[in-house]
């Protein structure tokens, strides 16, 4: 993660304008201890899931379970793309899911000079 140096002094700034000079020094030890408290919950809890998954746990690639690196237009593009052509990633888990073919919507048709639109009644 890289964290910008403008942005970090433009914050400090703020915060001495906001804090002042007197109070400043107390927010900013809070601010390391919160920082050293996150870290040493994050260690222990690296070090629990550690212990609990045994020596699979150095051998997973956390790089390809970060949920950041996904993007829901191309995982839907493809998705799209293989039940078009007839293959379908969820074939492969779970056979019993069928590929669905993608249709075009239904062209729309005006409505004739004072004909009611249609309305369902259990629809509310």
């Amino acid at each position: 993660m890289s964290i910008d140096f403008n942005k970090i002094l433009i914050i400090g700034i703020i915060a001495v304008l906001l804090l002042g000079p007197q109070r400043l020094p107390m927010y900013a030890q809070k601010l390391a201890e919160f920082v050293k408290a996150v870290r040493r919950f994050a260690d222990t809890a690296k070090d629990r899931m550690r212990d609990e998954m045994g020596p699979d746990f150095d051998e997973v690639d956390w790089q390809k379970l970060d949920p950041r690196q996904y993007d829901p237009r191309r995982i839907i593009r493809d998705a799209l793309i293989d039940s078009a052509t007839g293959t379908s990633t969820a074939d492969a888990v779970t056979p019993q899911v069928s590929a669905t073919k993608v249709r075009a919507p239904a062209p729309v048709v005006p409505l004739a000079a004072g004909e009611a639109a249609p309305f369902d009644g259990e629809s509310t």
